[in-house]
């Protein structure tokens, strides 16, 4: 006698459990719940996210700003570590702070995961990180999705990307168009790597040198994993008080091509910021990647942060007012630099100098 098909066998055969999916959205459910705003409507389980927009009617132009991205190749120390709920932090840092260079405030995000196996307390374990990441950012979290890949990911492999909106009212617009001769440059600290170059860290650190995670690194005061795996800083409500309370020209978010190709996107044609590199020591993490694999300096540059997580251009009488601002949120911020008119007429950002110890 045949049995009688159980709905989702066949599915669980091919690979996807749909029991453990439904396993995930409930051990989440908390940690998305601690991630609302008031203007967030309903919870997890509709087809889409909804957010109450009648906030909106109080903006005399209200201009919507929407960033989306991943985590990229972070997510590998994160498995290998077996460490997962802290990639979160990265993901919402790379798209929040993306959003708020132009003075928008981040209202909402969405995320998605796509793994080889759903792990419930894996998955939850990513959401809480993003969740977590989402209230420090002030913005809510109306939903996401866990699509299981079997056969496409190993059972043990993820990939997360997320994308948010925000809100700017259109006299506000932060970017090239205000930045002025004479303003400063305010640099701010990065919390280590962020969530960039870590394809050139990993080959330089774990192929090349073969180091292993759990290895102690005196330079670092802590194992190469535990390094590796520090979250990225998010500045978003520090940035958006900087524009509050100060006159906050332009912002740059510091990530892939480093940090002169990321100030130069808001630097306009006709000026140019020149950075001085002694005043600021890159963190140890840094200097070992460029040691170790013997990596220039304008590589480095053009692939890491090195130090600097996010940049604002200021007017020069709000230099010292904006460092005290950041101080107020524990970011570390210092006087990076000057703008000036550019002889060549092409945006350029120039570092100049060295930094003390290197």
């Amino acid at each position: 006698m045949s049995e009688t098909p159980t709905p989702g066998n066949a599915y669980a055969r091919a690979g996807v459990d749909i029991e453990a999916a439904d396993t995930a959205i409930e051990l989440m459910k908390g940690w998305v719940e601690k991630a609302r705003r008031p203007e967030m409507i309903g919870g997890l389980g509709g087809f889409a996210g909804l957010f109450d927009a009648s906030a909106l009617k109080g903006y005399e132009r209200p201009l919507l700003a929407t960033s989306t991205d991943g985590v990229g190749t972070k997510v590998a120390i994160a498995q290998a570590m077996d460490v997962h709920d802290t990639i979160g932090f990265d993901l919402v840092g790379m798209v929040v702070d993306d959003l708020v260079v132009c003075g928008a405030e981040p209202l909402f995000m969405t995320d998605y995961i796509a793994c080889g196996r759903v792990v419930p307390e894996r998955i939850a374990a990513i959401v809480k990180g993003i969740a977590e990441a989402c209230v420090e950012a002030g913005c809510a979290l109306v939903g996401g999705e866990t699509a299981e890949h079997p056969g496409l990911l190993g059972p043990d492999e993820y990939d997360v990307a997320g994308a948010t909106t925000g809100v700017v009212e259109a006299d506000r617009l932060l970017g090239p168009g205000r930045v002025r001769p004479g303003d400063a440059v305010i640099a701010m600290q990065a919390s280590g790597l962020h969530s960039n170059g870590y394809s050139l860290v990993r080959h330089v650190l774990l192929q090349t040198a073969g180091w292993a995670l759990d290895k102690d690194v005196p330079e670092l005061g802590r194992t190469l994993g535990e390094e590796l795996l520090t979250p990225t800083r998010i500045y978003a409500k520090a940035c958006l008080a900087l524009a509050e309370q100060t006159e906050v020209h332009a912002m740059s978010h510091v990530t892939g091509g480093g940090l002169a190709a990321n100030l130069a996107r808001v630097m306009p044609q006709e000026l140019m910021a020149t950075l001085e590199r002694g005043t600021w020591t890159p963190q140890p993490i840094f200097d070992l990647v460029r040691g170790v694999g013997q990596v220039s300096q304008p590589d480095l540059e053009a692939t890491l942060n090195c130090g600097v997580g996010m940049v604002a251009i200021t007017a020069p009488a709000a230099m010292d007012r904006a460092i005290e601002v950041l101080d107020g949120f524990g970011i570390r911020a210092w006087v990076a630099g000057e703008v000036a008119v550019d002889p060549e007429q092409s945006g350029r950002v120039v570092l100049e100098g060295q930094h003390p110890g290197w």
